[in-house]
């Protein structure tokens, strides 16, 4: 009896789960499957015209490199500070500082060397003393990862003062 009455129930289930337009529906699809068609076709959208724009400011200061002050606001400078012209210039005090680059750190006899490597692609073996830029920069301490000088930069009054700067070494490309 029990089995009588679960199966009667699966059944009455089964039927209620039948579509009367199912039928519709399969001759619906028939037809389409014969004849599917054109394709529609999808209409691109405009492109903008792309305009290049000139860039004008090449001509000014860079606002990453640090500002000489104005004569009129410049300190008078230190009038024993300048810069011996009569020193023999080394071969990296003809490039500007941003255009030379670090690339190593040697240590030799307990004595240690900075490799620096000027725009043509040549490296040159630095250590403490040695000039490098165009604004009298004398390296003054070799770490691990930087160089330190010390530049006499003209304050535009007639003096000279000193400004400490940095090279780091270049992150390696992978």
């Amino acid at each position: 009896m029990k089995q009588a009455s679960v199966a009667l129930t699966v059944g009455l289930l089964l039927v209620g789960c039948a579509d009367p337009r199912l039928g519709e529906l399969d001759r619906r699809l028939s037809d389409i499957r014969a004849n599917p068609g054109a394709p529609r076709v999808l209409e691109m959208p405009e492109v903008p015209r792309y305009e290049s724009v000139p860039y004008e400011a090449s001509d000014h200061r860079s606002p990453f490199r640090p500002q000489l002050p104005e004569p009129e606001q410049a300190p008078a400078g230190d009038s024993d500070l300048t810069p011996d012209f009569e020193r023999q210039r080394e071969p990296l005090e003809a490039y500007d500082l941003e255009a030379l680059s670090l690339v190593g750190i040697l240590t030799m006899r307990g004595q240690t060397h900075a490799l620096v490597r000027e725009p043509e692609g040549e490296v040159h073996r630095l250590r403490t003393g040695n000039y490098l830029g165009r604004n009298h920069g004398r390296i003054v301490s070799i770490t691990d990862s930087t160089v330190q000088l010390v530049e006499l930069v003209p304050t535009g009054g007639g003096g000279w003062m000193e400004r400490t700067t940095r090279m780091a070494l270049e992150e390696t490309k992978r």
